[in-house]
């Protein structure tokens, strides 16, 4: 079964909206495992506009399924991360002000790079994941910086799915294909949703994990947490 990891950064935007704790972030954590979420992923930003530093190490502790803290892997991050040593690190290269993930990385052109800072966190026994466009031609290459997996950005996915599904998860398929073959794990985020995940992780072979935040945090809204992360793994269930 796919995993779900589900992004709390929402939670984190509605509570400083406010100033104060309210929604709390470490209580939502522990509420969304408690409602059966396999892991919690977060992403803070050099503003902390949402999660902050102060969160990343609260939740540390408390997260008992995988913790999993994504982010552009600037010296800062890299530090915390190698601190707070999480079950899994997933670099994303977006640029400070993005307000969203927007790209995966170029594997080849920044090959040196990825190699030296995914041993760092490899050598303290951190599991690695990288963003990755839905190119198979660039999977080699993500395959020599020593990454465990990949993470599928899937924006565009879930962009052309209501048009047309089968060209939607083409070019993402034949990608996890090419993974599979280098032996790496696959994960998969951004835009799914209770209306495309099924579609996808149906399609998508070996697909081990999924995180999703935006989409599940506002149809919690009308559903409710508990109802709406049954749904998901509902949608992930192999029966």
């Amino acid at each position: 079964m796919t995993k779900l990891s589900v992004n709390i950064n929402k939670i984190a935007t509605l509570r400083n909206a406010r100033g104060g704790d309210v929604p709390s972030v470490t209580q939502v954590a522990l509420d969304l495992e408690r409602f059966g979420a396999q892991g919690i992923t977060i992403h803070p930003r050099p503003d902390e506009r949402h999660i902050t530093r102060k969160d990343v190490y609260d939740l540390k502790p408390l997260v008992t399924t995988e913790f999993n803290i994504e982010g552009n892997p600037h010296r800062p991050f890299i530090d915390m991360v190698l601190e707070v040593k999480p079950e899994q690190v997933t670099l994303v290269p977006d640029a400070d002000d993005a307000i969203t993930s927007n790209a995966g990385w170029d594997c080849e052109k920044n090959l040196d790079f990825l190699k030296s800072i995914i041993s760092e966190f490899k050598n303290a026994g951190i599991r690695t994941s990288i963003f990755l466009d839905p190119n198979p031609e660039m999977v080699k290459f993500a395959a020599e910086t020593g990454t465990d997996r990949i993470e599928l950005y899937t924006e565009a996915y879930a962009k052309h799915y209501t048009e047309n599904k089968e060209f939607a998860v083409e070019s993402y398929f034949k990608t996890a294909v090419v993974a599979n073959e280098f032996g790496l794990g696959i994960n998969a985020g951004h835009d799914l949703s209770l209306d495309n995940l099924k579609y996808f992780a149906d399609n998508i072979p070996n697909l081990l994990e999924v995180s999703i935040g935006h989409a599940l945090i506002s149809e919690a809204l009308y559903l409710g947490l508990e109802n709406t992360v049954q749904a998901y793994l509902k949608r992930l269930a192999k029966w």
